[in-house]
């Protein structure tokens, strides 16, 4: 039996948007899903440059496995603009067994596609991505 990560393609849309999210600073977040029966992993739901990061966590579903990722700026305390774009494993409690196994297996191979991710989080459960942890883990990597 195939392994599911080497099994899983990444839709070219994927690995678009997030260039124009790197680069363009098109969108504020990006929400990946895999979908099972295609065995790919796809673009779910793009976030305008004007959308806050509740609007972010607010898309997450609060029951099935998701990727994200999120441009999250902030100001250092030397009062610099700056920015980190984040890596998120959304892989709450409550989402099915075999759903948490695809997600993290395919994982590392689907954040490889992404160049140019700094910062990455696991999460289970909300307050593991509250914006403090955001914002700890920004400056911390500066």
């Amino acid at each position: 039996m195939a392994n599911a990560a080497s099994g899983m393609a990444v839709h070219d849309d994927c690995k678009l948007k997030f260039l124009e999210l790197k680069a363009k600073r098109t969108y504020r977040f990006i929400i990946y899903k895999i979908e099972e029966k295609q065995k790919q992993v796809i673009v779910e739901k793009l976030g305008e440059p004007a959308n806050g990061y509740e609007e972010f966590t607010a898309n997450l579903p609060a029951d099935e496995c998701r990727y994200a990722v999120y441009d999250y700026d902030f100001m250092t305390e030397e009062n610099v603009p700056k920015s980190r774009i984040f890596f998120i494993a959304w892989s709450p409690d409550t989402s099915k067994v075999r759903s948490k196994m695809i997600y993290a297996s395919s994982k590392d191979r689907f954040k490889r596609e992404l160049d140019g991710i700094q910062v990455e989080l696991q999460a289970t459960d909300p307050t593991e991505i509250g914006l403090d942890v955001i914002k700890s883990r920004a400056g911390g990597a500066a």
